[in-house]
């Protein structure tokens, strides 16, 4: 059986470039395959941020073609604190040019890329995804492709990215017993709404390792065991009322919960 190994390329632009080179380099060992997957245009921190701490939890190797120097630096920096692998794509040939021209780069995303069909489509269902993350935009949840409802830390964001890198628009939305619920969602189609959960056992944990990062008290009603329960009691019955179907997200990576969605939707026409 061969070895399988999780490589994360992460770009601000279409990510092709990192990718060629992982492909290439992940040619080279025939007998282990690579899963390889693509984040591209990644433009800010908050995002990153999401998709580090995933990469983090699949013991990812990163390959990053990052031209902003701070988001560049963030994935080096993180990679090194969680023992992870990471290799900068394209900082060092900028250093080098920078230093032959004694002049500083555009430090511009996306300069060369290959323009087609498909890519617009994913910049657009990326771009829609990121405007309808945590909420934000409650009059976009009628023109996602898929609603995603979820409790705090049930990792809404990083799932979201991944359906949008699949062309998938995508609205998540946080929902709590004290969180105002958006209409829109009663006007989405029960089979485009997918309701995230988890145990309180997991949710407990993870909890409590977000607020030590912060360099809070990791023990608050945030993490309190009893509050985590009316939370997902909450969020059971809510998707029952929607008729939508519930995931439980515990035992499930990021990639097995996206397939149980994709093929639990409509299927798309195809156009030839």
């Amino acid at each position: 059986m061969k070895t399988i190994y999780n490589v994360f390329v992460i770009s601000d632009s279409s990510g092709q470039t990192g990718t060629a080179i992982a492909k290439t380099a992940a040619a080279q060992f025939p007998e282990a395959r690579a899963n390889i997957s693509q984040y591209p245009f990644i433009r800010t921190k908050s995002i990153l941020s999401g998709i580090l701490k995933l990469a983090k939890e699949n013991n990812a190797i990163i390959f990053h073609t990052l031209v902003n120097p701070e988001l560049s630096d963030m994935v080096s920096l993180f990679a090194r604190q969680n023992k992870l692998s990471s290799f900068d794509c394209i900082q060092k040939p900028i250093d080098i040019i920078s230093h032959r021209l004694n002049e500083s780069s555009a430090e511009v995303p996306g300069l060369v890329h290959n323009l087609n069909a498909e890519y617009f489509k994913r910049i657009a269902s990326i771009e829609f995804t990121v405007a309808n993350d945590d909420g934000r935009n409650p009059s976009g949840l009628t023109k996602a492709d898929i609603v995603i409802l979820g409790v705090s830390r049930t990792s809404k964001t990083p799932l979201s990215l991944y359906l949008a890198n699949e062309s998938y628009k995508v609205a998540n939305v946080p929902i709590g017993p004290n969180i105002q619920l958006p209409k829109e969602v009663w006007d989405v189609d029960p089979k485009k709404i997918f309701g995230l959960t988890n145990s309180v056992t997991k949710l407990k944990q993870i909890r409590t390792q977000r607020m030590k990062e912060y360099g809070l008290d990791g023990e608050t009603p945030y993490s309190n065991p009893d509050n985590i329960k009316k939370e997902l009691d909450y969020a059971k019955n809510l998707y029952r009322k929607i008729g939508c179907l519930s995931i439980n997200v515990a035992n499930k990576s990021i990639e097995e919960t996206a397939t149980i969605i994709t093929e639990s939707l409509p299927k798309r026409s195809i156009i030839i």
